[in-house]
């Protein structure tokens, strides 16, 4: 059987030193100079007032309770069930109870949540600024450069993610493009960000492209009616049967010494 000769081209050893190598520092710099950006753009949150900690806390509470009630003994669970859920429906721990039944404010007329939207703005721009200028930069130098070989086989169809901006039909899908590299950097320099500056970073492209893609509700975001929020919470405090982890511990305690 035949077979297939490996493919080789001839490359510049100096390509490592002012290709690839620039590429990854210009990444790895970028992606820190990126973390102290947002960090200085960061906006500090405002002090909220006693109300409207109350009306959080309280919502907070109920769910723990609905949580852990199987620490509780039976009537301890019941009388903050009770309690709860005579304060819950009645609004006393609502910061506008004169509000209620309305529907929830515009969240563009909100200042809270114009601040919120500014420093998305602002991260969104600290991405696409030096990544804009970085592409720019790599397509105006080393546009068209095949850079290194992957040391491992692959299939065709990796061809068009790693040999972009290389229009070749008969290369080796194993070769590398200059801004293929750069792609790759954008996604697996995470651990390396991670090692300089911390799991909690803003240098992530890909955590931050991913928690915009998917953002999840805040229990006390723009546009919340917190009123519906807490007779949801009465409802799923009336549902629980409640059992303890107490229940029949000396009979599980003697079955445990006698076997």
């Amino acid at each position: 059987m035949a077979q297939v000769p490996v493919q080789t081209i001839p490359r510049d050893p100096q390509l490592f030193y002012w290709i690839l190598f620039p590429i990854t520092v210009v990444m790895i710099l970028s992606g820190i100079l990126r973390h102290y950006v947002t960090v200085l753009l960061a906006t500090p949150p405002k002090k909220q007032d006693q109300k409207t900690m109350r009306e959080q806390r309280s919502l907070v509470h109920g769910v723990n309770v609905r949580t852990n009630f199987h620490v509780l003994s039976k009537s301890s669970f019941n009388s903050r069930r009770e309690a709860l859920t005579t304060a819950y429906e009645s609004g006393a721990y609502l910061k506008d109870p004169d509000r209620r039944g309305q529907p929830p404010p515009n969240p563009m007329s909100d200042p809270s949540s114009m601040d919120g939207m500014m420093g998305m703005m602002k991260n969104q721009m600290a991405m696409i600024i030096p990544n804009t200028l970085i592409m720019s930069w790599i397509n105006a130098f080393f546009s068209g450069y095949v850079i290194m070989k992957l040391p491992f086989p692959l299939t065709i169809k990796f061809k068009s993610m790693l040999q972009a901006g290389v229009a070749t039909k008969d290369m080796d899908p194993r070769w590398m493009s200059s801004i293929s590299w750069y792609f790759l950097c954008i996604f697996g320099l995470q651990a390396v960000f991670n090692f300089l500056l911390g799991s909690d970073n803003a240098a992530n492209q890909m955590a931050q492209q991913m928690g915009q893609m998917n953002p999840q509700q805040q229990p006390f975001g723009p546009g919340v009616d917190p009123d519906k929020q807490f007779l949801a919470e009465v409802e799923n405090l009336a549902v629980i049967e409640h059992y303890s982890v107490l229940d029949d511990v000396e009979k599980r305690l003697l079955e445990g010494i006698t076997s």
